[in-house]
């Protein structure tokens, strides 16, 4: 694929002409009980943001500021999530970040159907801010990119959509969209989770996978999603339906473009960091990357920062010093408002307000926001939900048949534990 952004015209006229459509409307059911009151991208992530804030910051930061936040499932928890710390963008300069929610808005009056149908339901709206390019994101992946540089290569090729896509193992590979592409970036095959997918050039154990990041041309894409909602068996997805029937129609001129051209890295970490947080393993194991001495997604990066919504509150605590009762936390996170109190923390991340008790043990566990651990409580592999109340002298992490008949444990033992579990646990 070609790797180069040398466009020779106006780059920040082009991003003014850009809309970005994140698309938030999803469930994300395997990540079981943690979306049974919100929708995924509001799941809280990395101790004081939520997964959201990645694709809204990475618009921000790359000159991306006309975004539509697409939302369907329920969407209470983002929809405030978003007034209360996105707004800071200027209307009268065309800059903004607005809320679509769900509305039938077609002649169907069906709820969203697909990633494509939710574009083609809200095309009216689309039009209303005269756009050149369409820039669609998914709202639940953790990641850091420069999307002015993936607008870059889809203007020097002249494409009709350019589709992001990270190397992947030829076995992770089987979980995606696969692109089959030439030297020159054409893309020529685009096969959905394939048990052969087709492979890099010269790299027959490395596979190009899509990441769900296009960037079309307006006017192409309206056409595409216009025809489609008039012809018998209707594109309702771009991964399953749009991308592979443009290949097989050889309609338009679809690019590919290589996360590693614009991924912000970590300067200490070579490796393009991109996470689809989309089940509770793969969760957990996001947020313990964080904890790493040296982490491919560093935080402390100042020059491409993750922006939220946060609350005022007071710095991390930790008290009482005395042998046996000590508050402790090595190789943790430990967020603003948290109270250590004579408990030991090791490897884990501590959410805003989180508190351990005394005695208590938290390791290689993610503690959401608001959620007290009482004390001598033991806790190991765990994800806590938010506003946990969890009881004195609960032990999880050590024995895998009982973990999993009290609350929920994956294949790969993390247990998630929840409030509504704890109070039937309490009877």
């Amino acid at each position: 694929m070609v790797n180069s952004f040398d466009v020779g015209f106006d780059m920040n006229a082009a991003l003014r002409a850009t809309l970005a459509l994140i698309l938030a409307g999803g469930r994300g059911s395997r990540l079981m009980n943690l979306t049974e009151n919100q929708a995924k991208p509001a799941v809280p992530f990395g101790g004081k943001f939520r997964i959201i804030d990645f694709p809204l910051s990475n618009c921000i930061n790359s000159g991306v500021r006309r975004i539509s936040v697409v939302t369907q499932y329920k969407a209470h928890q983002l929809i405030r999530h978003v007034q209360n710390g996105w707004g800071f963008l200027r209307g009268e300069l065309g800059e903004f970040v607005e809320l679509w929610p769900a509305q039938q808005q077609t002649d169907a009056q069906s709820w969203y159907l697909g990633t494509a149908n939710s574009v083609y339901q809200n095309i009216a709206i689309m039009r209303e801010h005269y756009p050149q390019h369409v820039l669609i994101l998914a709202g639940d992946h953790i990641y850091r990119q420069d999307y002015s540089r993936l607008l870059a290569q889809h203007l020097k090729q002249e494409a009709d959509l350019t589709v992001s896509c990270i190397d992947v193992s030829v076995e992770a590979a089987k979980g995606f969209g696969v692109v089959g592409a030439g030297a020159d970036g054409v893309i020529e095959a685009f096969v959905e989770k394939p048990s052969d997918p087709p492979t890099i050039a010269g790299r027959p154990d490395r596979a190009y996978a899509s990441m769900g990041i296009y960037m079309f041309r307006a006017k192409f894409l309206y056409d595409v999603l216009e025809r489609s909602a008039r012809e018998a068996g209707a594109w309702d997805d771009f991964g399953k339906d749009v991308i592979p029937g443009l290949i097989a129609r050889k309609e338009g001129r679809v690019i590919a473009h290589r996360f590693e051209d614009s991924c912000v890295k970590n300067p200490n970490n070579a490796e393009p960091y991109w996470r689809d947080v989309g089940t509770l393993d793969a969760y957990w194991e996001a947020q313990m990357d964080l904890v790493a001495v040296t982490p491919s997604l560093d935080l402390y990066e100042r020059g491409w920062p993750i922006w939220t919504y946060h609350g005022q509150r007071p710095p991390a605590k930790f008290v009482f010093d005395h042998d046996g009762r000590r508050g402790i936390a090595v190789d943790s996170l430990v967020s603003s408002g948290c109270v250590i109190s004579g408990a030991t923390v090791r490897r884990s991340l501590m959410s805003t307000d989180a508190v351990a008790h005394s005695f208590s043990l938290i390791e290689d566990t993610v503690v959401l926001p608001g959620t007290h651990i009482g004390r001598h409580a033991r806790l190991r592999r765990a994800v806590v939900d938010q506003d946990c109340r969890v009881p004195e002298g609960l032990v999880v992490g050590e024995d895998p048949a009982a973990d999993a008949a009290r609350f929920y444990r994956t294949d790969k033992g993390v247990t998630l534990i929840t409030a509504a579990m704890l109070e039937k646990l309490a009877g």
